[in-house]
Protein backbone atom coordinates (compact mmCIF):
# COMPACT_ATOMS: atom_id res chain seq x y z
CA UNK A 1 0.00 0.00 0.00
CA UNK A 2 1.58 3.58 -0.80
CA UNK A 3 0.28 7.21 0.07
CA UNK A 4 -3.81 6.55 -0.81
CA UNK A 5 -4.45 4.23 2.19
CA UNK A 6 -1.50 6.81 4.48
CA UNK A 7 -4.00 9.67 4.25
CA UNK A 8 -7.37 8.13 4.16
CA UNK A 9 -5.68 6.78 6.94
CA UNK A 10 -5.12 10.14 8.40
CA UNK A 11 -8.86 11.28 7.52
CA UNK A 12 -10.18 7.86 9.20
CA UNK A 13 -8.65 9.07 12.12
CA UNK A 14 -10.03 13.02 12.25
CA UNK A 15 -13.54 11.96 11.81
CA UNK A 16 -13.28 8.57 14.54
CA UNK A 17 -15.44 8.84 17.09
CA UNK A 18 -15.13 9.86 20.50
CA UNK A 19 -15.01 6.36 22.45
CA UNK A 20 -16.56 7.96 25.97
CA UNK A 21 -19.22 9.54 23.78
CA UNK A 22 -19.80 6.17 21.99
CA UNK A 23 -20.48 4.31 24.93
CA UNK A 24 -22.41 6.80 25.91
CA UNK A 25 -24.66 6.66 23.19
CA UNK A 26 -25.34 2.98 23.58
CA UNK A 27 -25.73 3.14 27.05
CA UNK A 28 -28.27 5.65 26.14
CA UNK A 29 -30.04 3.46 23.84
CA UNK A 30 -30.13 0.34 26.07
CA UNK A 31 -31.96 2.47 28.98
CA UNK A 32 -34.37 3.74 26.26
CA UNK A 33 -34.76 0.16 25.14
CA UNK A 34 -35.38 -1.29 28.26
CA UNK A 35 -38.03 0.90 29.47
CA UNK A 36 -39.75 0.68 26.35
CA UNK A 37 -40.05 -3.15 26.58
CA UNK A 38 -42.79 -2.08 29.59
CA UNK A 39 -45.05 -0.53 26.87
CA UNK A 40 -48.11 -1.88 26.66
CA UNK A 41 -48.28 -4.69 24.02
CA UNK A 42 -44.12 -4.53 23.24
CA UNK A 43 -43.02 -7.13 21.53
CA UNK A 44 -39.15 -6.62 20.95
CA UNK A 45 -36.87 -4.12 20.43
CA UNK A 46 -33.67 -3.81 18.39
CA UNK A 47 -31.05 -1.43 17.63
CA UNK A 48 -30.30 -0.17 14.13
CA UNK A 49 -28.45 2.34 12.14
CA UNK A 50 -25.00 3.89 12.11
CA UNK A 51 -24.67 2.67 15.83
CA UNK A 52 -25.58 -0.98 15.32
CA UNK A 53 -23.73 -0.66 12.27
CA UNK A 54 -20.79 0.49 13.34
CA UNK A 55 -20.36 3.53 11.22
CA UNK A 56 -20.68 6.77 13.85
CA UNK A 57 -18.49 9.62 12.77
CA UNK A 58 -17.71 12.48 15.07
CA UNK A 59 -19.41 14.11 16.27
CA UNK A 60 -21.66 11.46 18.26
CA UNK A 61 -24.92 12.54 17.85
CA UNK A 62 -27.44 10.01 18.08
CA UNK A 63 -28.64 6.26 18.53
CA UNK A 64 -31.04 4.26 17.03
CA UNK A 65 -33.55 1.76 17.53
CA UNK A 66 -36.99 0.82 17.67
CA UNK A 67 -39.72 -0.93 19.65
CA UNK A 68 -41.99 -3.64 17.56
CA UNK A 69 -45.71 -4.07 18.78
CA UNK A 70 -47.62 -7.38 19.68
CA UNK A 71 -50.81 -6.77 17.04
CA UNK A 72 -52.90 -8.61 19.21
CA UNK A 73 -52.68 -5.42 21.60
CA UNK A 74 -53.44 -3.07 18.38
CA UNK A 75 -55.82 -4.59 16.43
CA UNK A 76 -57.10 -1.35 14.85
CA UNK A 77 -53.18 -0.02 14.05
CA UNK A 78 -51.57 -0.23 10.74
CA UNK A 79 -52.39 -1.38 7.24
CA UNK A 80 -52.71 -4.91 8.37
CA UNK A 81 -55.38 -3.83 10.93
CA UNK A 82 -58.05 -1.12 10.74
CA UNK A 83 -55.42 1.54 9.29
CA UNK A 84 -55.04 3.73 12.55
CA UNK A 85 -52.17 6.09 11.98
CA UNK A 86 -48.95 5.94 14.46
CA UNK A 87 -49.28 9.38 15.74
CA UNK A 88 -51.28 8.67 19.18
CA UNK A 89 -49.90 5.51 20.16
CA UNK A 90 -46.15 7.25 19.67
CA UNK A 91 -47.67 10.55 21.83
CA UNK A 92 -48.37 7.72 24.54
CA UNK A 93 -45.25 5.61 24.48
CA UNK A 94 -43.74 9.30 25.07
CA UNK A 95 -45.54 9.40 27.87
CA UNK A 96 -44.05 6.68 29.44
CA UNK A 97 -40.37 7.03 28.58
CA UNK A 98 -39.87 10.84 29.62
CA UNK A 99 -40.65 10.16 32.96
CA UNK A 100 -38.73 7.17 33.63
CA UNK A 101 -35.87 7.99 31.84
CA UNK A 102 -35.54 11.43 34.19
CA UNK A 103 -35.19 9.12 36.86
CA UNK A 104 -31.58 8.72 35.64
CA UNK A 105 -31.34 11.92 33.40
CA UNK A 106 -33.25 14.73 35.51
CA UNK A 107 -32.73 17.48 31.90
CA UNK A 108 -34.13 14.36 29.06
CA UNK A 109 -37.11 15.64 27.22
CA UNK A 110 -39.11 13.03 25.08
CA UNK A 111 -40.28 14.81 21.65
CA UNK A 112 -41.02 12.76 18.34
CA UNK A 113 -39.27 12.73 14.78
CA UNK A 114 -40.52 11.60 11.79
CA UNK A 115 -40.44 8.00 12.44
CA UNK A 116 -41.42 7.78 16.29
CA UNK A 117 -40.41 8.93 20.36
CA UNK A 118 -36.92 11.23 19.81
CA UNK A 119 -35.57 11.62 23.87
CA UNK A 120 -32.27 13.94 24.44
CA UNK A 121 -30.72 13.77 27.60
CA UNK A 122 -29.18 17.38 28.52
CA UNK A 123 -25.91 15.54 29.87
CA UNK A 124 -23.37 16.37 27.22
CA UNK A 125 -19.73 13.96 27.34
CA UNK A 126 -17.17 15.50 26.00
CA UNK A 127 -19.27 18.22 24.50
CA UNK A 128 -21.42 15.58 22.58
CA UNK A 129 -24.92 14.86 23.75
CA UNK A 130 -26.31 12.39 21.89
CA UNK A 131 -29.96 11.62 21.53
CA UNK A 132 -31.97 8.49 21.08
CA UNK A 133 -34.81 8.37 18.22
CA UNK A 134 -36.93 4.83 19.01
CA UNK A 135 -38.84 4.24 15.84
CA UNK A 136 -42.73 2.10 16.51
CA UNK A 137 -43.10 -0.78 14.39
CA UNK A 138 -44.99 -3.68 13.68
CA UNK A 139 -44.98 -6.61 11.94
CA UNK A 140 -46.55 -7.03 8.28
CA UNK A 141 -49.23 -9.46 8.08
CA UNK A 142 -47.82 -10.17 3.86
CA UNK A 143 -43.95 -9.45 3.21
CA UNK A 144 -40.58 -9.23 5.19
CA UNK A 145 -39.65 -6.13 7.43
CA UNK A 146 -42.05 -3.89 9.16
CA UNK A 147 -44.35 -1.10 9.37
CA UNK A 148 -42.74 2.02 10.73
CA UNK A 149 -44.14 5.10 10.99
CA UNK A 150 -43.95 8.27 8.91
CA UNK A 151 -45.48 10.56 11.97
CA UNK A 152 -45.50 14.40 9.49
CA UNK A 153 -47.10 12.57 6.82
CA UNK A 154 -50.06 10.60 9.52
CA UNK A 155 -49.03 7.05 7.77
CA UNK A 156 -47.09 3.82 8.02
CA UNK A 157 -44.43 2.75 5.32
CA UNK A 158 -42.96 -0.46 4.64
CA UNK A 159 -38.89 -1.13 5.76
CA UNK A 160 -36.86 -3.43 7.42
CA UNK A 161 -34.14 -2.00 9.85
CA UNK A 162 -32.86 -4.90 11.49
CA UNK A 163 -32.39 -6.39 7.92
CA UNK A 164 -30.16 -3.38 6.83
CA UNK A 165 -28.35 -4.00 10.60
CA UNK A 166 -27.90 -8.28 9.77
CA UNK A 167 -26.59 -7.11 5.84
CA UNK A 168 -23.72 -4.66 6.90
CA UNK A 169 -22.62 -6.73 9.75
CA UNK A 170 -22.50 -9.74 7.47
CA UNK A 171 -19.25 -11.21 5.65
CA UNK A 172 -15.50 -11.86 6.90
CA UNK A 173 -14.19 -9.90 9.00
CA UNK A 174 -11.71 -7.90 6.87
CA UNK A 175 -14.69 -6.93 5.03
CA UNK A 176 -16.76 -5.87 7.27
CA UNK A 177 -13.94 -3.43 8.58
CA UNK A 178 -13.20 -2.09 5.04
CA UNK A 179 -16.58 -1.51 4.55
CA UNK A 180 -17.19 0.32 7.63
CA UNK A 181 -13.99 2.28 6.57
CA UNK A 182 -15.26 3.04 3.36
CA UNK A 183 -18.95 3.84 4.91
CA UNK A 184 -17.18 6.03 7.27
CA UNK A 185 -14.96 8.59 4.71
CA UNK A 186 -18.15 8.05 2.25
CA UNK A 187 -20.23 10.02 5.22
CA UNK A 188 -17.27 12.91 5.32
CA UNK A 189 -16.95 13.59 1.84
CA UNK A 190 -20.62 13.87 1.30
CA UNK A 191 -20.73 16.06 4.75
CA UNK A 192 -18.56 18.66 2.78
CA UNK A 193 -21.34 20.33 0.80
CA UNK A 194 -23.66 22.46 2.52
CA UNK A 195 -26.46 20.55 0.92
CA UNK A 196 -25.29 16.41 1.28
CA UNK A 197 -26.65 14.70 -1.44
CA UNK A 198 -26.76 11.19 0.28
CA UNK A 199 -27.92 10.36 3.24
CA UNK A 200 -26.32 7.98 5.39
CA UNK A 201 -27.83 4.97 5.09
CA UNK A 202 -27.96 5.72 1.12
CA UNK A 203 -23.83 5.64 1.01
CA UNK A 204 -24.34 2.37 3.32
CA UNK A 205 -26.45 0.65 0.86
CA UNK A 206 -23.77 1.98 -1.95
CA UNK A 207 -21.37 1.12 -0.05
CA UNK A 208 -22.83 -2.70 0.69
CA UNK A 209 -23.61 -3.07 -3.05
CA UNK A 210 -19.78 -1.96 -4.23
CA UNK A 211 -17.49 -3.11 -1.64
CA UNK A 212 -15.76 -6.69 -2.60
CA UNK A 213 -13.73 -9.19 -0.68
CA UNK A 214 -9.94 -8.33 -1.33
CA UNK A 215 -10.88 -4.33 -1.81
CA UNK A 216 -8.83 -2.34 0.58
CA UNK A 217 -10.28 0.62 1.59
CA UNK A 218 -9.10 3.34 -1.13
CA UNK A 219 -10.15 1.10 -4.08
CA UNK A 220 -12.89 0.11 -2.00
CA UNK A 221 -13.80 3.91 -1.82
CA UNK A 222 -13.32 4.14 -5.25
CA UNK A 223 -15.85 1.75 -6.38
CA UNK A 224 -18.41 2.86 -4.41
CA UNK A 225 -17.72 6.72 -6.09
CA UNK A 226 -17.87 4.87 -9.16
CA UNK A 227 -20.64 2.56 -8.80
CA UNK A 228 -23.09 5.11 -7.98
CA UNK A 229 -22.41 7.68 -10.46
CA UNK A 230 -22.71 5.18 -13.03
CA UNK A 231 -25.73 3.50 -12.06
CA UNK A 232 -27.23 7.11 -10.68
CA UNK A 233 -26.35 7.85 -14.52
CA UNK A 234 -28.92 5.40 -15.80
CA UNK A 235 -31.82 7.51 -14.25
CA UNK A 236 -32.89 4.77 -11.71
CA UNK A 237 -32.90 4.89 -8.03
CA UNK A 238 -30.66 2.83 -5.59
CA UNK A 239 -32.66 -0.39 -4.55
CA UNK A 240 -33.38 -0.60 -0.70
CA UNK A 241 -30.68 -3.75 0.18
CA UNK A 242 -33.03 -5.52 2.00
CA UNK A 243 -35.56 -5.37 -0.96
CA UNK A 244 -38.39 -4.04 1.29
CA UNK A 245 -38.92 -0.46 1.02
CA UNK A 246 -39.10 2.23 -1.94
CA UNK A 247 -35.97 2.85 -3.66
CA UNK A 248 -33.65 5.48 -1.84
CA UNK A 249 -34.00 9.17 -3.37
CA UNK A 250 -31.51 12.24 -3.20
CA UNK A 251 -31.49 14.54 -0.45
CA UNK A 252 -33.87 17.25 -1.08
CA UNK A 253 -32.09 20.22 -3.10
CA UNK A 254 -29.91 18.45 -4.56
CA UNK A 255 -30.31 17.29 -8.42
CA UNK A 256 -29.67 13.97 -10.16
CA UNK A 257 -26.87 15.42 -12.11
CA UNK A 258 -25.33 17.76 -9.31
CA UNK A 259 -25.15 14.53 -7.50
CA UNK A 260 -23.52 12.46 -10.63
CA UNK A 261 -20.95 15.04 -11.02
CA UNK A 262 -19.90 14.96 -7.48
CA UNK A 263 -19.21 11.38 -7.15
CA UNK A 264 -17.97 11.12 -10.65
CA UNK A 265 -15.81 13.45 -10.07
CA UNK A 266 -14.70 11.91 -6.61
CA UNK A 267 -13.98 8.62 -8.19
CA UNK A 268 -11.55 10.52 -10.96
CA UNK A 269 -9.99 12.04 -8.03
CA UNK A 270 -9.35 8.45 -6.89
CA UNK A 271 -8.23 6.98 -9.88
CA UNK A 272 -5.60 9.56 -10.26
CA UNK A 273 -4.70 9.06 -6.69
CA UNK A 274 -4.27 5.26 -7.10
CA UNK A 275 -2.63 5.79 -10.37
CA UNK A 276 0.48 7.60 -8.63
CA UNK A 277 0.62 6.03 -5.32
CA UNK A 278 3.83 6.47 -5.03
CA UNK A 279 3.94 9.89 -5.32
CA UNK A 280 2.99 11.67 -2.70
CA UNK A 281 2.48 15.08 -4.04
CA UNK A 282 0.56 13.57 -6.68
CA UNK A 283 -1.85 11.46 -3.89
CA UNK A 284 -2.11 14.39 -2.09
CA UNK A 285 -3.54 16.84 -4.45
CA UNK A 286 -5.72 14.06 -6.09
CA UNK A 287 -7.14 13.54 -2.62
CA UNK A 288 -7.58 17.21 -1.81
CA UNK A 289 -9.57 16.94 -4.46
CA UNK A 290 -12.31 14.75 -2.72
CA UNK A 291 -11.70 15.67 1.29
CA UNK A 292 -11.05 19.48 1.00
CA UNK A 293 -11.87 19.70 4.65
CA UNK A 294 -9.24 17.09 5.59
CA UNK A 295 -6.30 17.08 3.07
CA UNK A 296 -4.34 20.19 2.09
CA UNK A 297 -3.52 20.77 -1.48
CA UNK A 298 -0.06 20.67 -1.31
CA UNK A 299 2.31 23.42 -1.67
CA UNK A 300 2.83 23.36 -5.62
CA UNK A 301 -0.87 23.57 -5.73
CA UNK A 302 -1.10 26.70 -3.55
CA UNK A 303 1.46 28.30 -5.46
CA UNK A 304 -0.07 28.09 -9.06
CA UNK A 305 -3.31 29.15 -7.03
CA UNK A 306 -1.60 32.09 -6.00
CA UNK A 307 0.29 33.24 -8.74
CA UNK A 308 -3.36 32.55 -11.15
CA UNK A 309 -4.83 34.94 -8.42
CA UNK A 310 -2.20 37.78 -9.42
CA UNK A 311 -2.06 37.73 -13.18
CA UNK A 312 -3.46 40.99 -13.95
CA UNK A 313 -7.06 41.11 -15.12
CA UNK A 314 -8.07 41.51 -18.72
CA UNK A 315 -9.93 44.79 -19.43
CA UNK A 316 -12.95 44.60 -21.73
CA UNK A 317 -13.31 47.59 -23.71
CA UNK A 318 -16.38 49.95 -24.36
CA UNK A 319 -15.15 50.45 -28.00
CA UNK A 320 -14.90 46.87 -28.40
CA UNK A 321 -18.74 46.61 -27.69
CA UNK A 322 -19.82 49.25 -28.99
CA UNK A 323 -21.10 50.88 -26.03
CA UNK A 324 -20.63 53.63 -24.09
CA UNK A 325 -20.89 52.59 -20.79
CA UNK A 326 -17.69 53.05 -18.30
CA UNK A 327 -15.08 49.91 -19.04
CA UNK A 328 -15.39 46.92 -16.61
CA UNK A 329 -12.92 43.89 -15.88
CA UNK A 330 -13.65 40.14 -15.57
CA UNK A 331 -11.44 37.94 -13.39
CA UNK A 332 -9.58 35.20 -14.96
CA UNK A 333 -11.94 32.03 -14.40
CA UNK A 334 -10.61 30.35 -11.21
CA UNK A 335 -10.18 26.22 -12.21
CA UNK A 336 -10.20 23.20 -9.65
CA UNK A 337 -8.35 20.17 -10.93
CA UNK A 338 -9.32 21.43 -14.52
CA UNK A 339 -13.16 20.92 -13.19
CA UNK A 340 -15.58 22.94 -12.18
CA UNK A 341 -16.83 22.27 -8.68
CA UNK A 342 -19.77 22.76 -7.60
Amino acid sequence: MGYTNDYLRSVGSAIAADDAALAEARGRLALVRKIAMSFRGAHRTYASGSLAQHTINAPVTDGDGGLVLNRIYYPQLGPDGGGETPNSVAAVLCALLGPEIRNTYPNARCGTSKRGPKITFGAPVNDQDPSVDLVLALTRRDGSGLWIPNLHMQRWEASDPEKHVELLNDGTVALRRTRRQVIRLAKAWNKQWTLPGLSSFHLSALALEYVAPGMSVATGLHAVFDGGATFLGTGCNTPDPAGVSKPLKLMKGVSRDIMIHRLRAAADAMTDALAHDDDEAAVQSALHKVFRNYVEAPASDQLAAMAAALRPRTPITTVSLGLSTPAVAIPPTRAYGGRRVL
